[in-house]
């Protein structure tokens, strides 16, 4: 897909569905009901709806929004292929109130379509650990909102807690948690990160319980003025928390807390797939294209259902 924002499939529906047919079905079709890859029809018929084929094995019909998150979509093929270039493209998020002005559509559908592609950024099953022999995990808490129903307080329980685990040159994870405990911590980073890692964290209690489970533990004792000496250092950690607390802050402002781990997934996944990387704009927004199958997420689940992390 071209970066171009003109490129026909951002504005032609035909088109658009040519390139999502390219993205997710490169070998042929795929049927979603029985799994045939490349035995399929175009059905012609006059009250037939474009972009329709029928499986030559099960005799099913089945088009390539079949089974992703955008089935059933009465929204254009080519402004979710729009939109999801823009969120995966914009360093700190692009707001609903922005696309729903860009696309032309109501401020409803345009929220109800960034979490959609959230979703299809979120961690794939199966993913393997972080981190490995030789390489180095920083991991860290951070608090941002408030949770609803509670007091401003001096211990940060009134805020939403989140984990996150960056590996130096690699990729982020983040959790939502109710709260930020030594068990909570020690859960997260015993299942997502590598036994061999170096892990580097500050000098909270939390983190040395978990610490002896790695290859190597160092901190630096932010209580006492230190940030860093040598290779010891949450820099990298703290340099993603900056991208993802002026995106809350700046550009969304205001985050419930059902949709918190939804946005973690947003700023994980675009730092994961980052230009430093040798990822451009538009192979970001490809593999979040690809990520839309076989997931499903209604309005009524989006707007009141609370959400855990799926790999926490």
């Amino acid at each position: 897909m071209k970066a171009d924002l003109t490129a026909p499939h951002f504005t032609d529906e035909t088109k658009a569905r040519e390139a999502l047919e390219a993205i997710r079905w490169p070998s042929g079709p795929v049927c979603p009901h029985c799994g045939v890859i490349d035995n399929a029809t175009r059905m012609q018929g006059k009250t037939t709806r474009p972009g329709l084929l029928k499986c030559g094995d099960c005799r099913k019909p089945f088009s390539v929004t079949i089974g992703t998150l955008y089935e059933r979509s009465h929204i254009p093929l080519h402004k979710w292929l729009l939109a999801t270039h823009l969120l995966a493209s914009s360093k700190k998020g692009i707001s609903a109130h922005q696309l729903h002005r860009l696309l032309g559509l109501t401020y409803k559908s345009a929220w109800f379509m960034t979490h959609r592609i959230r979703e299809a950024m979120g961690p794939v099953a199966g993913e393997p650990p972080m981190g490995g022999e030789g390489k180095t995990v920083e991991a860290d808490e951070t608090y941002i909102g408030r949770k609803r129903g509670f007091e401003k307080k001096n211990a940060y329980f009134h805020k939403q807690a989140v984990v996150s685990l960056v590996e130096r040159g690699g990729r982020a994870r983040s959790f939502k948690v109710d709260r930020a405990t030594p068990h909570a911590i020690r859960g997260i980073v015993a299942k997502n990160v590598d036994a061999k890692s170096a892990l580097m964290t500050d000098d909270a209690r939390a983190y040395k319980m978990a610490g002896k489970e790695f290859a190597s533990h160092d901190a630096v004792n932010h209580s006492k003025g230190e940030y860093g000496y040598g290779n010891v250092h949450t820099n990298t950690i703290e340099g993603f928390y900056s991208i993802f607390k002026r995106g809350m802050k700046g550009v969304y402002q205001h985050c419930g807390e059902q949709h918190l781990q939804r946005y973690l997934h947003e700023f994980d996944f675009r730092y994961s797939n980052r230009t430093a990387m040798g990822v451009s704009d538009t192979e970001r927004a490809e593999k979040a294209l690809k990520g839309i199958e076989g997931k499903r997420l209604t309005y009524r689940q989006t707007y009141g259902q609370p959400e855990t992390p799926s790999l926490g």
